[in-house]
């Protein structure tokens, strides 16, 4: 049985603690909050106010669910404890940051991952299983619009750090690929001090082009990926785990003028089915797995960092209105 902490009994943590109650093989025995456990997450786990009780007391693994700026000092003293961790996304606030994370726990040798949810969506999960099938042949681009309110449990990052991360991540790890060139436009319209509406404009490795359009200030909640190839194009909803095809059309079209225009014809549309894991649960036991010893899908420590890097290139661009290179 894995002795597990959560650190952070926030609105998140309240999320991660559930789960870590029910997965198998894992016993939640800590809290570590210094403002308490306001949501009651703990259900016979023993709180603490700092994290020097709870190793001190004897744990395997940990979750950090704090605000990004806190993850470096509570990662590392994780690492330092030889403790397996999984930081919540994004895995710090700077990519040297996440660099220095990810050193520790290699060092260590210890199972050291960030928690990227969207690769356990069954929606992404599938869809990164027919695009390695080669069900879209070669592919073209990945567009994404992840577009919601504001949320109140954010305090210390832009939408950039907190959602796009999101897409950036999916985009990579769906394709295969990495991000080579990337430039983006943002605003704050909402008055606080960081960003809230980027779109981002870049070119992977491989040649695939990505769009992202991200967020906080819209009425309605939308969390879609277009993969387009081709073959057609995939369009995945990863709020309802929805994933369909849009296929090009093989039948020829009688009426010339529009043949020639479009390009490509409209084919069949299919909605696929397959299990509906919760992406939470999924990830967390996919966490308890690689500490285990297994092979999964969790986003490394440096993919993690490289994805921050990716962030804060594209401010950069957006501060500056230039297309600008990432290091690979």
């Amino acid at each position: 049985m894995l002795r597990a902490c959560l650190i952070g009994a926030g609105v998140m943590g309240k999320n991660h603690g559930r789960v870590l109650h029910e997965i198998e093989g894992v016993d939640l025995v800590a809290v570590v909050d210094p403002a308490g456990d306001p949501y009651g997450i703990g259900r016979g786990a023993v709180h603490y106010s700092s994290l020097d009780g709870a190793i001190g007391a004897g744990i395997d693994i940990a979750v950090v669910a704090v605000p990004t700026r806190f993850h470096e000092p509570i990662a590392l003293q994780l690492a330092e404890a030889g403790v397996h961790t999984l930081v919540e996304k994004p895995v710090s606030h700077s990519a040297e940051s996440g660099r220095r994370i990810a050193t520790a726990f290699e060092s260590a040798g210890l199972v050291g991952v960030v928690g990227h949810i969207e690769r356990f969506n069954p929606a992404v999960r599938e869809l990164r299983k027919r695009l390695e099938r080669g069900d879209l042949g070669h592919i073209y681009q990945v567009s994404t619009r992840r577009l919601s309110s504001f949320p109140s449990r954010i305090s210390d990052v832009g939408v950039a750090m907190d959602l796009a991360s999101h897409d950036l991540d999916l985009t990579a790890w769906i394709t295969g690929s990495s991000y080579e060139q990337v430039f983006a436009l943002t605003a704050s319209r909402s008055g606080r001090e960081n960003e809230d509406l980027i779109s981002l404009t870049a070119k992977l490795s491989g040649g695939v082009i990505a769009n992202h359009l991200v967020n906080w200030l819209s009425p309605m909640k939308e969390r879609v990926t277009v993969v387009t190839g081709e073959a057609g194009a995939f369009v995945a909803d990863t709020a309802s785990g929805d994933l369909t095809l849009f296929a090009n059309g093989s039948a020829p079209l009688e009426w010339e003028s529009v043949a020639s225009f479009r390009g490509v014809t409209e084919g069949d549309v299919t909605r696929f089915a397959y299990p509906k894991v919760e992406p939470l649960r999924a990830e967390l036991t996919a966490f308890r797995d690689a500490v285990l010893g297994e092979q999964t899908d969790l986003c490394t420590l440096s993919e993690g960092a490289h994805t921050v890097e990716v962030i804060e290139q594209s401010l950069i661009s957006a501060s500056q209105g230039v297309v600008l290179e990432i290091a690979r």
